[in-house]
C-alpha cells in the first residue's frame, strides 16, 4: 500500500534511522533447510542462483479467483496459479495498536525475517536497523533490482533496500538507494521524491489529473546524484527501450503510475510503461551477472484500487500482473537455476466473489458491490463485494517454482519468505 496523499495514515514521529553498516547473517532452522541450497524444485534441478519475487500488493485468494474468472473463464488458470508449488502465508505484524499489517511491516518481514510495527522499513520493533535481503544479495556479489507501479520508494521495495523508522521518508529511502544499498535497476513511479520542492522534472508538477502532485524531496537533486553515480536515467517508454545494460534508474510518473480513485471519479490505470515491459528490461540487465540476481516485481494497483473498492481497475491491475508473471515464467523456463515466488503482502478490501442474484444479502446503500463482470467464455456473470476499504488479516496464497520452491508447501508466517530467499541471496548460505 502506498503512502498516498488520498488517505490518512498513522505515522510514528521518529527520526530516520541510518543504515546499518554491517550485514548480519540470520540463523535459519538447520533441519528444515538441510541441503536445501542444492535442492531443485518440481521440474527443476541444480543449485539456485537467482530469485524473482513478485508481489501483488493487496492480493489474496478472492482477487486471484476474480481475475481467473474474468481473464480465463471456468476452465482456465492464471499463469501465477500454474506454478507447481502452492501454500499459504499469514500476515500479522507486531504492532502495538493493530493485528492487521500494512505493506511496510509485511515487506520488512519478507526482507528481514522479523515481525515489526506498521510503517517500519527494515527496522525492528524498537526502530533498530535489520539486515535487508537486497543489501545482502549485493554483498554476496549478485545484481539487484526493483520494479513497481508504485513509487520506487514505496513501502514494499523500500523494505528490501533501505532502513527508516517511518515509511513516509521516501526521499531518504531514495538517497539510501543511490548512496548505500545501490540496486542496479530501479524502475517505477515517484519522481516527486527525487527532486527538491519546486524543481519539476520530466513529469510536470501539479498535473491536471492530480494537482496535488509535485516535487517534494529534501535531499537535493537525487536524479543528478544517481547519474553521477553511474546510473542511466530514463523517463519514457522509448528511452527505457533504448537504454543500455548497466545501472538504470527509470521514473515514469510523479507518484504512483495510475490515479487511484473510486470508479468514475478520475480513476485511471494506464501506466506510461507497463509492468511486463519493466520486468523484461530488468531481467535483461540483471541476468548478465554470472553470480545471479535478486529482482523484486510489484503491482501496486491491486491494493490501491481495492482501497477505493474499484473492482474494474483492480481487475486491470491483475491483468497487468499476469503479463509480468508471463515474462518471469518465460525467463525461469530458460534459466532453471532461478526461484520464482508470487504472493501478496496482505489482503485489501475484504473482497469476495458473489452471485448476481437480486436476493443478495448486502442491502446496503450505497452498495459495496461491483459488477456484474462476465465469466470469460460463458453467459454467466459474477459480482465482487467489498467489506472494507482497508486491509484484512486473512491468509494470502503463495505459488512458486524452481529450486527451493517446495519449501513453500503448507502454511507459514510471512517471515518464511525470508528464510527461503536467504538461502540463495546471502553470502555463506
Amino acid at each position: 500500500m502506498s503512502s498516498s496523499r488520498n488517505r490518512v495514515r498513522r505515522l510514528l514521529p521518529v527520526a530516520t534511522v541510518a543504515v546499518a553498516s554491517a550485514v548480519v547473517t540470520t540463523v535459519l532452522n538447520p533441519v528444515l533447510f538441510a541441503n536445501a541450497d542444492t535442492a531443485g524444485g518440481p521440474g527443476h534441478g541444480g543449485r539456485a542462483k537467482s530469485v524473482i519475487f513478485i508481489n501483488g500488493d493487496g492480493m489474496a485468494a478472492a482477487h486471484r479467483e476474480a481475475a481467473r474468472l474474468y481473464l480465463t473463464g471456468f476452465d482456465g488458470q492464471l499463469g501465477m496459479d500454474q506454478l507447481p508449488v502452492s501454500g499459504q502465508l499469514t500476515t500479522s505484524p507486531r504492532d502495538p495498536k493493530t493485528a492487521v499489517t500494512d505493506s511496510a511491516a509485511a515487506a520488512t518481514a519478507w526482507s528481514t525475517g522479523e515481525k515489526t510495527y506498521n510503517g517500519a522499513i527494515g527496522v525492528d520493533v524498537d526502530g533498530r536497523p535489520l539486515p535487508v535481503l537486497g543489501q545482502q544479495a549485493k554483498a554476496a556479489g549478485k545484481s539487484t533490482g526493483l520494479v513497481t507501479t508504485a513509487q520506487v520508494t514505496d513501502a514494499s521495495p523500500a523494505a528490501f533496500f533501505s532502513h527508516t523508522v517511518n515509511r513516509s521518508a521516501q526521499d531518504e529511502i531514495a538517497r539510501q538507494y543511490i548512496s548505500e544499498t545501490k540496486p542496479d535497476v530501479i524502475l517505477g513511479g515517484g519522481e516527486d521524491w527525487w527532486l527538491p520542492a519546486d524543481t519539476a522534472g520530466a513529469w510536470p508538477d501539479k498535473p491536471a489529473e492530480d494537482p496535488s502532485e509535485g516535487s517534494r524531496g529534501t535531499k537535493g537533486n537525487l536524479i543528478q546524484q544517481a547519474q553521477s553515480a553511474g546510473y542511466q536515467y530514463v523517463s519514457t517508454a522509448d528511452d527505457l527501450a533504448s537504454a543500455k545494460r548497466g545501472k538504470l534508474l527509470g521514473l515514469f510518473s510523479n507518484e504512483e503510475m495510475f490515479q487511484q480513485r473510486v470508479e468514475g471519479d478520475g480513476d485511471v490505470y494506464a501506466p506510461a510503461v507497463d509492468l511486463a515491459t519493466m520486468t523484461g528490461k530488468a531481467l535483461d540487465t540483471l541476468s548478465t551477472n554470472k553470480k545471479g540476481f535478486f529482482l523484486l516485481v510489484e503491482e501496486e494497483g491491486i491494493d490501491e484500487f481495492a482501497h477505493e473498492n474499484n473492482a474494474t481497475r483492480m481487475l486491470q491491475a491483475m491483468a497487468s500482473l499476469e503479463k509480468a508473471v508471463k515474462v518471469a515464467r518465460n525467463y525461469v523456463a530458460a534459466h532453471p537455476d532461478t526461484l520464482l515466488v508470487i504472493t501478496g503482502d496482505h489482503e485489501c478490501g475484504g473482497l469476495t466473489v458473489e452471485d448476481t442474484s437480486a436476493t443478495d444479502e448486502t442491502g446496503t446503500s450505497p452498495s459495496t458491490e461491483d459488477g456484474p463482470f462476465p465469466v470469460k467464455g460463458s453467459n454467466l456473470q459474477f459480482n465482487l463485494d467489498w467489506t472494507t476499504s482497508g486491509h484484512t488479516g486473512v491468509d494470502v496464497p503463495v505459488t512458486a517454482t524452481g529450486p527451493l520452491s517446495e519449501l513453500f508447501t503448507g502454511k507459514h508466517p510471512n517471515t518464511h519468505v525470508h528464510d527461503v530467499l536467504a538461502r540463495i541471496l546471502t553470502a555463506g548460505r
